[in-house]
């Protein structure tokens, strides 16, 4: 099982677009809209402006790690599940390639299907080529 920091790691990478070990505030807010959080830019950079912890603008890992556990565990596990809710379709309990470049889609994001099972092969912990909703909690929590 792979420890929660090396979780928040993981994600952190895959949310950091340019690679330079900082989240931007419309870094967040992409990524975030990637997992159905919807965010005003403005909501964004009072949140990063709040963690910040060496003021330069910018999320570092240990930063992020204090966005991730900010808020009560029901609140999260609600907005998990909806954000899980979004990926889902045709009454399927998983997140599949196909549901995956749909919702991109919709979000103005045009991936491929092989993309897609790139990206789920990221956080399919199990190796089955979909994401369960646990697979789901892990990467995002």
């Amino acid at each position: 099982m792979v420890r929660l920091a090396e979780q928040y790691e993981r994600v952190f990478q895959c949310f950091d677009e340019d690679g330079d070990g900082k989240l931007s505030p419309s870094e967040l807010r992409r990524s975030m809209a990637l997992t159905g959080g919807e965010l005003l830019l403005q909501e964004v950079e009072v949140a990063v402006e709040s963690l910040d912890s060496d003021g330069d603008g910018l999320l570092c890992l240990e930063d992020f790690v204090g966005f991730m556990e900010g808020g009560d565990e029901e609140e999260k596990m609600g907005d998990l599940r909806e954000a899980f809710g979004m990926y889902v379709t045709g009454g399927c309990r998983f997140i599949t390639p196909e549901s995956l470049k749909r919702m991109l889609s919709r979000l103005g994001q045009s991936k491929t299907v092989d993309e897609c099972e790139a990206m789920i092969g990221h956080f399919d912990l199990n190796g089955d080529g979909v994401i369960s909703f646990d697979e789901f909690k892990v990467m995002m929590t």
